[in-house]
């Protein structure tokens, strides 16, 4: 199983960017999938994350309004829109599928419920 992340690059602030994560070696057309980022000298953080039927998406609360993550199922593929970026927003952003099953949405918001993880695709936005 390989997760390919890509679309980073560096971005001036107020810039957008699309990141995509490609999987192969199976379908997770039935697996939550999500977006977390680390930024240097700091812990990884959760970003989105996404339902297996793409219908429930849940954000961090500092990022809502400018990031939106969708899924193609049929392509395998998952999906970051980030929009008016901010320095702050620089970091490597990595992909995520999880294998397990959690009570809730909040579940998915912790890097322990993932499985799989991605290379991670970096972005940079200068000011």
């Amino acid at each position: 199983v390989q997760l390919q992340a890509f679309g980073g690059g560096l971005v001036q602030a107020g810039g957008s960017l699309t990141l995509s994560c490609a999987a192969s070696g199976r379908t997770f057309s039935t697996n939550v999938m999500g977006w977390f980022r680390q930024a240097p000298g700091r812990e990884r953080e959760f970003v989105a994350t996404i339902s297996a039927n793409g219908v429930i998406k849940y954000y961090a609360d500092s990022l809502k309004g400018r990031f939106t993550i969708s899924r193609d199922n049929a392509m395998n593929t998952v999906y970051l829109q980030l929009n008016s970026l901010k320095p702050e927003d620089t970091a490597a952003y990595y992909c995520a599928v999880s294998g397990r099953v959690g009570a809730d949405i909040y579940y998915y918001t912790h890097a322990y419920a993932y499985n799989y993880w991605g290379q991670g695709t970096l972005v940079t936005v200068s000011s």
